[in-house]
């Protein structure tokens, strides 16, 4: 595979979990990373670090990508950072999980804002780059349950179901100007969001999985290194499941 030594990456939510592990793994293959973080400046700062340490370019960069005008400024500080934009990966996301009945409206709306309104907000603010440039990558981080659903995680699935549709809808608009738009959708990722959860869950996950093991954030990370680089530029508008086997 082509590296993408040069080109400049947009990671939100990259301070742990699969996020991080997709910013260590662009910079890996020579791309300058902008690690994005909403509350843990620590987090982000040992990956930059991380980075800087293998001899690649990264900065940390604070913005809450459920607002329009953080996300705006998220993508100006990459472009004074290293004076372009070339891959925006959305990855920023929450769970306020929940059965419906019991779900508060503000917790759906928490989700809702952040894991797709974030998405549309960091999409219309890169893509201005993207189309003075006619050449883009945008990777949208959805789920499985965006796609077969699951119980208790109502707002979870429709944000992510949501980015399925966004991507799709993208992809037609953006495609004549050489931008892609994909979705990699992870399964059960061994992540700090899943470390707490009992080994009666995990063995009944593990049940639905066909490869009969949980992922791993930098299995995710790969499929995102893949649809950057050049051996991607004619998918567009797909979806990739990173799941074992769990969802088809």
């Amino acid at each position: 595979m082509s590296t993408l030594t040069g080109r400049v990456a947009l990671v939100t939510g990259s301070s742990r979990g699969i996020g991080r592990a997709i910013a260590i793994a662009l910079a890996g293959q020579g791309c300058k990373v902008v690690v994005n973080y909403h509350s843990r400046a620590a987090e982000a700062e040992e990956v930059v670090q991380r980075i800087r340490e293998r001899g690649g370019e990264a900065v940390a960069v604070q913005a809450d990508v459920s607002l329009a005008a953080e996300a705006q400024k998220l993508v100006d500080a990459a472009v004074a950072a290293f004076g372009t934009l070339d891959i925006l990966v959305n990855n920023a996301g929450i769970a306020r999980d929940n059965l419906l009945l019991r779900m508060a409206e503000e917790d759906w709306d928490a989700v809702l804002d952040t894991n797709l309104k974030g998405a549309f907000h960091c999409i219309k603010a890169a893509q201005r780059i993207f189309l003075r440039k006619r050449a883009g990558r945008i990777i949208n981080i959805g789920s499985v349950v965006g796609l077969v659903g699951n119980a208790g995680q109502a707002n979870y699935a429709a944000a992510k179901a949501g980015l399925v549709g966004l991507t799709k809808a993208l992809a037609k608009e953006l495609g004549s100007r050489n931008i892609t738009v994909n979705l990699v959708a992870p399964g059960f990722i061994q992540t700090e969001m899943t470390a707490g959860l009992s080994a009666e869950v995990i063995q009944t996950a593990l049940a639905r999985i066909p490869l009969g093991r949980l992922g791993a954030p930098e299995d995710v990370a790969a499929a995102v290194v893949f649809l950057a680089s050049d051996e991607a530029a004619y998918i567009t508008g797909q979806v990739l499941c990173v799941d074992g086997g769990m969802a088809m």
